[in-house]
Parts: structure tokens; C-alpha cells; sequence
């Protein structure tokens, strides 16, 4: 395999692989390939290994990129459209698509916390039930959706029922996946 387009990692990081979702300290030096950048994460591919691996935004500065932090939804009141925002900037590692075109999204509820804010409640799927990466995912989604002003605190659950299919893709989803 050629080594072109490959960046060394400038730093130890720890990265997911995908799509178990395991935790995995990749060593300074180690060589990677960009292979998707979305949403403020970084989906690699390593060369001295199969498969692929995520990397936080925060951890960008390994890969001599300037570190992300999810963007900030405001000050000012609650607004349910920026919390759908927040979940528009998440995206599977595997599929250039964010988790609300994609069709993961069931649901998102709010309600009034007893802290006072909103308590926010999603459920949200996986294009496949065996993927390692939903807990990476959620994870991802909570701390975005507590980005959002009026927000003081998000839950996301992973459901199974009903089944997610390609049927849930947004026109704007397909026509990123070419299937228009």
C-alpha cells in the first residue's frame, strides 16, 4: 500500500474502532488516511491495520488539524430547531450522512427539567443492530444536544423497534448517497 496521503499521528490518541466500538490508544507516529472528516470527527484508516477508527475533534491537533468542539447552539431561549441543528452535525463514521438524514432519529422530546431548562429525550437507531459504534454515537449526540441554549440535560436511548431501513433516508440523504 502506497503511503500517500497518509499523515503520522503527531501524538498518542484514543480512537474507536469501527464498527465494535472499542477503545484503542493508536501511538504517535502511527500512520493514518482521512477518510471521512464530518461533524467535527475524524474517521481514519490505519496502515499497519485492518479497518478503521474514529478520532474525536478534540483530538485533532494529532493529525495537524485544528481542533473541533461542537458549535455552539446560542444564548437565549430553548428552540426545539436547534437541537435538530445539534443532531445534524453527527454522522455515522461509515456513511456521509448525519443521523437525522440518515433516519436513526425516532424522536425527540422535551420537557421541562425540575432544575429548571429542558430535559431533552431521543431515541434513535442503528442501520444495523450489531454496531459497536451506538454507544459512541448517543454519546456524541448528548453532549451536542447539551450545547443548546436552554438545554440542562439530554438522554439519548438506543431502540431497536420499529427495525430501521433505507426507507428512513431523507431526500437531502439520498441524493448525499447518490440513490436519487
Amino acid at each position: 500500500m502506497s503511503d500517500e496521503g497518509f499523515i503520522p499521528l503527531s501524538r498518542d490518541v484514543v480512537a474507536t474502532r469501527i464498527p465494535s466500538g472499542e477503545p484503542v490508544t493508536l501511538p504517535a507516529q502511527t500512520a493514518v488516511l482521512i477518510t471521512q472528516a464530518l461533524g467535527g470527527t475524524f474517521t481514519v484508516h490505519v496502515g499497519n491495520q485492518s479497518g478503521l477508527f474514529r478520532i474525536k475533534g478534540a483530538d485533532a491537533d494529532a493529525l495537524g488539524k485544528e481542533v473541533a468542539t461542537p458549535a455552539a447552539a446560542g444564548d437565549g431561549p430553548f428552540d426545539l430547531e436547534k437541537a435538530w441543528d445539534q443532531l445534524r452535525n453527527c454522522y455515522d463514521p461509515e456513511i456521509p450522512v448525519n443521523i437525522v438524514d440518515l433516519g436513526l432519529i425516532y424522536s425527540l422530546e422535551t420537557a421541562d427539567a425540575p432544575e429548571g431548562g429542558k430535559a431533552l429525550s431521543v431515541k434513535m437507531t442503528l442501520t444495523a443492530p450489531g454496531c459497536g459504534m451506538g454507544p459512541s454515537l448517543a454519546a456524541d449526540a448528548e453532549q451536542r444536544l447539551l450545547t443548546v441554549a436552554g438545554v440542562s440535560s439530554a438522554r439519548v436511548e438506543l431502540v431497536w423497534d420499529p427495525p430501521w431501513s433505507p426507507d428512513r433516508i431523507s431526500a437531502a440523504g439520498r441524493e448525499r448517497l447518490g440513490m436519487v
